[in-house]
């Protein structure tokens, strides 16, 4: 038994069952030892970006850590963006980067790279195994990282000869995972008193209390107190459809954003963070609320927000007796002719099926997405939540692999799309249940609106050579079937709304280029 292996039987033992990877020759004597485990499912990704997107959706929707095999430090930085996705997401994840063995790094090859502070700024927790001695503890120490609070990215670096040497074996134990933090009682005791003042107020949500069962408590909490209860503007999974509280979250755009905030004098925070803008723009707050405006933070984001909401329901007389207000089945009309982002919002709420999962990552075209949605069909919605493009295809990827018996259909802009296209070789490859829809208007539209609101003027022709993609057209078909997943166009909301209903109705990967 070897360190590699030592390395395999720890993950296996807390329950990390999935590696996504992307391997190198630092990391041979890893592969060598997930090769000897049947129980480790191995998913290639083509691209590091595939392969921490998918962790980052595994996580999402199993609820526990996939791990990842990245090549040195190159293969980590090539990974980070999504990392810092799945860091905003809290999604526990660990990865494990190869580095070279410890008596080579002596000699500068091409590969040396400063991992530790590569991988700091996009983790929580940053570990070097020293040798196969220490193995076991420094897994340990990741897998601990991964699960406390909310959720953590733990980066393990594994020397190559680490994983080559010999280890002493024995039986890997798995690790109580740590308890969220305790509900503050003075917190919630001064949560309900601003809510019994009288004055306007909102109750901003994310994480766990997302989830169906905690939102029809809020409900409550809102029906008794007359108070607003919203989401944060990215989170990483919400519950939403038929039979089942509507929520709105905080808007993208600044203007809309002040505007929904304008009457709010008090902010109760359980989880999420105050509400400030995406960016800066000339002339406008940073902050989405009005002077004056009290925030009370009720629970951080590493506490039991579930348990959290009921303290304050308990606090303000919010009786279980009282009927959550939830979502109708709605079945909207499906119109026809241009297809547009609107008509593929309506097709997605009458033609979804139930427990669908959807990845978004539409960008400014599916902003929409939400009104239409509210009387869908039950479902999860996964959203970009670190603003690092680049998510949507390897986060559908990764819920496919989570939960292999729902459907998953990914919401994705073309320009995103095509940071982490070789994704769709992962779905051919592991026969995932995706419907990829993409929006393709053959730009960066969410820059063409940008170059506006920051006051920059109107594009030029160079400014449209940065922001447009029409010249050559990308043509989604034929890069998705080079890819091995089969493909059609739609060009009018009839064939967008056949070709949806048909892609619901089979199993296996499917795209659709809607032209919009």
């Amino acid at each position: 038994m070897n360190g590699a292996d030592i390395l395999c039987e720890t993950l296996l033992a807390n329950g990390i069952d999935t590696c996504f990877a992307n391997p190198g020759t630092s990391e041979m004597h890893f592969v060598a030892a997930l090769d000897r485990q049947p129980r480790m499912r191995c998913v290639l990704g083509l691209s590091e970006g595939v392969v921490t997107g998918a962790a980052d959706g595994y996580a999402r929707m199993a609820g526990k850590p996939a791990v990842t095999l990245l090549h040195t430090g190159p293969g980590l930085a090539n990974g980070l963006a999504n990392l810092h996705n799945a860091r905003r997401a809290r999604s526990p994840m660990v990865n494990v980067v190869g580095d070279h063995a410890t008596y080579h790094l002596q000699h500068d090859a091409p590969l040396t790279s400063d991992i530790e502070g590569l991988a700091r700024p996009m983790s929580h927790w940053v570990g070097r195994i020293t040798d196969a001695g220490d193995l076991r503890a420094r897994t340990e120490a990741a897998i601990r990282a991964a699960l406390t609070g909310a959720g953590g990215i733990a980066t393990l670096i594994l020397p190559a000869d680490a994983a080559w040497s010999a280890a002493i074996g024995g039986t890997p134990t798995a690790i109580a995972r740590p308890q969220p933090d305790p509900v503050d009682a003075g917190r919630v005791d001064a949560a309900a008193r601003a809510l019994a003042n009288g004055l306007p107020t909102t109750i901003l949500v994310t994480g766990t209390a997302l989830r169906a069962g905690t939102l029809e408590v809020l409900d409550r909490i809102a029906q008794k107190t007359g108070a607003r209860v919203m989401a944060q503007q990215a989170n990483g999974r919400m519950q939403r459809g038929a039979g089942r509280v509507a929520l709105d979250r905080v808007p993208y755009v600044i203007d809309q954003a002040l505007d929904s905030f304008a009457q709010t004098a008090q902010l109760i925070l359980i989880g999420a963070k105050a509400p400030v803008g995406f960016f800066a723009y000339p002339g406008k707050p940073g902050s989405m609320l009005p002077e004056g405006c009290s925030v009370i933070q009720m629970a951080g984001a590493d506490a039991d927000l579930p348990a959290a909401v009921e303290a304050l329901a308990q606090a303000v007389g919010a009786s279980p007796a009282l009927p959550p207000r939830l979502a109708a089945r709605q079945l909207p009309d499906l119109p026809g002719g241009a297809l547009t982002p609107d008509v593929i919002a309506l097709s997605l709420a009458r033609l979804m099926p139930d427990e669908a999962i959807i990845c978004d990552e539409s960008v400014t075209s599916g902003r929409d997405f939400f009104r239409a949605t509210y009387g869908a069909a039950p479902h999860d919605f996964l959203q970009l939540t670190g603003g690092a493009i680049g998510i949507g295809i390897p986060l559908a990827t990764g819920a496919a692999v989570a939960c292999p018996d729902r459907k998953v259909i990914g919401l994705q802009a073309d320009g995103s799309g095509m940071y982490t296209l070789q994704g769709l070789w992962t779905q051919a490859r592991e026969n995932l249940d995706v419907v990829t829809i993409v929006f393709a208007n053959r730009r960066y539209q969410i820059l063409h609106g940008e170059l506006k609101n920051v006051g920059a003027g109107q594009p030029g022709e160079n400014a449209r050579r940065m922001l447009d993609l029409d010249n050559p057209a990308l043509d989604w078909v034929s890069l998705a079937r080079g890819m091995g997943v089969e493909a059609a166009r739609a060009e009018t909301a009839e064939a967008f709304h056949d070709l949806l209903q048909a892609a619901c109705r089979r199993k296996g990967p499917f795209l659709i280029e809607a032209v919009i």
